[in-house]
Order: C-alpha cells, then sequence, then structure tokens
C-alpha cells in the first residue's frame, strides 16, 4: 500500500470529472451529512463554523462556500439542526443522505462533502467499539457519486471506520475514482506548546504520547498525535509490524520494567498544562510510580513497531493529565523532543473548543483548491492501529500482529499546525 508523492501532492490524484481543466464555482456548494447535531457535538463545532464564521488571524473569517444541505441521522432532544435551517434559509435539512448530495434532484449538486460520524445512540459491540456509521454513510455518498458521474472532495471527520477492511476499503475507493479524500481530528492541527515541528527527515529513534481518555475515543487522538510527528522522518512511513496494549497492573508491571523509556514520559509529562499535584499543597513535585499508581485509574498503553524499527508507545493516563504530549528521542541528540498538540483546557474545551477552527480551515483549503493538506494515509493507519489495540486487548493484551497495516506513504512538507 505504497503511495508516491506525485498522487500524494495530487489529492490521489485530480478527479477527472470535476476538478482536472475546471475551476471550482466563486463559492462552493457543501454538503454536511452527520449523526446527530446538539451542542457540543462534532458536528456542531465544524458545521456551525461553515455557517457561522470563526475566529482566525486576528478576525472574523466566513468560508469562501455556502453550506447549503444537512442530513442529520438521529434528531432528539436538544437537536440544533433545526434552529440552523431557521436561522440560516439557504441551507435545507433533507431527509436521505443521497437527496442532501443532490438538492432533492436526480443528480450530485453540491461541490464538496462533509462527514461527521461522531457522537450519537449507536450500538456496541463485543469488543466495546462504537458503530459508528461512517463507512456506512460514505457507501451513500459514493453512490450518489456513481449515479451521477461525477466526483467531488470529501473530508471525514476523526477515524475512517471502526472496522479495519472497511477503512480500507473506503480508502481504495477514493483511490480508484480518484476523489480528494482527508479524514483526521484537531490534534495534528491545532495549536503546539511550544510551537514546533519535526523537521522533515528526522532520525527518531523512538516516540511516545502521554495522553488521556478511553479506548476506541481518544486513543485515536493520541496515536494521531504521535503520527502526524514521526510520519516526517527519514524514509517516511513505513507501516507498523506489531502492536501490544497493556492494562491495569500489566502496565504498572510494564512501566516498572522499562518497556517505554521513562525519559520519554517524564518528558511528556513536563508539557502538560494540566498535570495533577502529586502531593497535596506541592504543586512542584513530579509524580513518581507510586503517586502515578495512586492517581491513575485505569491506564492502558499501545506500544507497537514500525516496519523501520521505529518503536512507538501511547499512554492514557485518565487522573494525571487531560492533554495530549509528545516526545522523541532523535540519534545523535541528547535532548529529547517534546511538545504538546495544545487543546484550551477543561472547561474550556467544551465551550470554545477553539481547536476545531485550524480543522475547518484546513477542509476549506481541500474545498476551494481540490487538494488535501495532508495525507488521509495518516488517517488510515491510525484508523488501523486504534483497531489493533482494541483487538490486542480483546485477545487479553497479547502481542497482534499487523502485516495488513503496511501503509507507506511520505508527509506533505508543508506544516499545517496552527501557529497563531
Amino acid at each position: 500500500m505504497s503511495i508516491s508523492r506525485r498522487e500524494l501532492l495530487m489529492g490521489m490524484g485530480a478527479a477527472p470529472l470535476v476538478l482536472r481543466g475546471q475551476r471550482p464555482p466563486a463559492r462552493p456548494k457543501i454538503a454536511a451529512i452527520t449523526t446527530i447535531y446538539h451542542k457540543y457535538s462534532h458536528a456542531q463545532h465544524i458545521v456551525d463554523r461553515f455557517l457561522e464564521g470563526y475566529g482566525w488571524e486576528g478576525a472574523h473569517h466566513h468560508p469562501a462556500m455556502d453550506l447549503v444541505s444537512l442530513y442529520v441521522n438521529q434528531v432528539g432532544a436538544g437537536d440544533l439542526s433545526r434552529d440552523r435551517a431557521a436561522r440560516f434559509p439557504s441551507m435545507k435539512i433533507y431527509p436521505t443522505i443521497a437527496e442532501a448530495l443532490t438538492l432533492g434532484g436526480s443528480r450530485l449538486a453540491v461541490d464538496g462533502v462533509v462527514l461527521v460520524g461522531e457522537h450519537g445512540n449507536y450500538q456496541h459491540n463485543e469488543k466495546g467499539q462504537t458503530l459508528y456509521p461512517r463507512y456506512e454513510f460514505f457507501q451513500e455518498i459514493v453512490k450518489v457519486f456513481r449515479a451521477s458521474g461525477r466526483v467531488v472532495p470529501v473530508f471525514n471527520d476523526k477515524h475512517l471506520s471502526w472496522n479495519w477492511d472497511w477503512a480500507r476499503e473506503m480508502h481504495k475507493t477514493a483511490r480508484t475514482m480518484r476523489f480528494p479524500f482527508m479524514a483526521g481530528s484537531s490534534l495534528p492541527v491545532t495549536w503546539r506548546t511550544p510551537s514546533l515541528e519535526m523537521p522533515p527527515g528526522a532520525p527518531i529513534r523512538e516516540a511516545l504520547c502521554a495522553a488521556y481518555g478511553g479506548v476506541d475515543s481518544y486513543d485515536f487522538h493520541a496515536l494521531e498525535t504521535i503520527q502526524c510527528m514521526v510520519e516526517r522522518r527519514r524514509g517516511g512511513e513505513s507501516g507498523v509490524k506489531w502492536l501490544q496494549a497493556y492494562r491495569g497492573e500489566k502496565f504498572w508491571q510494564a512501566y516498572k520494567n522499562g518497556v517505554w523509556p521513562q525519559d520519554l514520559v517524564e518528558a511528556a509529562l513536563c508539557r502538560s498544562h494540566t498535570l495533577t499535584p502529586a502531593r497535596a499543597g506541592f504543586n512542584h513535585v513530579f509524580p513518581s510510580l507510586d503517586d502515578m499508581r495512586r492517581l491513575v485509574q485505569d491506564p492502558l498503553a499501545y506500544q507497537y513497531e514500525h516496519a523501520d524499527g521505529l518503536k512507538c508507545t501511547m499512554l492514557l493516563l485518565n487522573g494525571l493529565v487531560q492533554d495530549f504530549n509528545f516526545s522523541a528521542r532523535l540519534h545523535g541528540r541528547p535532548e529529547i523532543f517534546s511538545t504538546q498538540m495544545y487543546l484550551p483546557m477543561p472547561p474550556a474545551r467544551t465551550s470554545l473548543a477553539n481547536f476545531f477552527s485550524p480543522l475547518v480551515n484546513n477542509i476549506e483549503k481541500m474545498f476551494l483548491s481540490g487538494r488535501p493538506t495532508y495525507p488521509v494515509e495518516r488517517t488510515l493507519l491510525t484508523t488501523g492501529l486504534t483497531a489493533a489495540g482494541v483487538e490486542s486487548l480483546y485477545r487479553g493484551q497479547a502481542q497482534y500482529e499487523t502485516p495488513h497495516l503496511a501503509v507507506q506513504y511520505g508527509p506533505v512538507k508543508e506544516s499545517t499546525f496552527w501557529r497563531t
């Protein structure tokens, strides 16, 4: 599954039926396909920015496009979609995905699609995964493309699917049909403190993220935090050979045995803005292993090895931190590279969620240019790693071989994280 640089920079090839030789309309029309639309949902954070605008580069920015149609799969208490339709008459709610893309007609009538399959009341499988219908929604979108003989750019919020085979099919479909496809969350594009980028071709030896959250949810964010940095290493991305999860007492034993380097953990934790004080009244005391055992609830780690030998570790340390902190060791350099993917600290995270602004800005750029601003292969690989972590846990924390994650690609040269 190797992606050439030309394919990457061209968004996996210009879509011949819509992009090649054609300029996008002065104000592209956008459709939003969502699971649910309530306060603090991803749909609200993303769709509202297309409708209301958002703060950007010291001013209020209004996207140079019109969100004209909306599909909401689940409408319940607290729904905001009806309010938005009343306040923005140019946007209409449609009962099906096909009608949202055709504007009630028979052929594709929009110039871009935002798929937000996050939040809502959906079933869980025996592994604990939430069965969000991103793949099913994607299939409905593609069905309209095929029937219309035309394709447009698609953005998918967060990971592609809970099912690896479906995620791989989504990626293959976009490449085969040659439409720009981008996915992921805010973590790779939000602020960083300090404002650092991994140098292109960096000789990374080992990397780690200390974060928080749950399985099949924030583990994806932490994996994305690692991947957007390590993909810039010498030789680019080579895929992942195996992954092993550690949870509960097995986590603490692995920590004590040095399965992941303590200095990388400490470097990451030193970037945290939310580090819980190890002693009451002494917020300058760095937590010892005993302190961590006392403070952390349900510790979790995924450790995995890339095909080129790079080893990475993701730690979820609920009770100790509430942010996403990255550290890495580079060959030939004594100092540890570290930074934080900054999200406004609780409770501001839910009330402001300004980190969605750079994500929406990147989506806008793709809709206007017809080219993704960063590779969807990053999201494909982190999708597979998230599923592999779930699988390792389901198999009793056994090492899980991942030959299917032979995802090879190179990063774009430009940095996409927010600097203002």
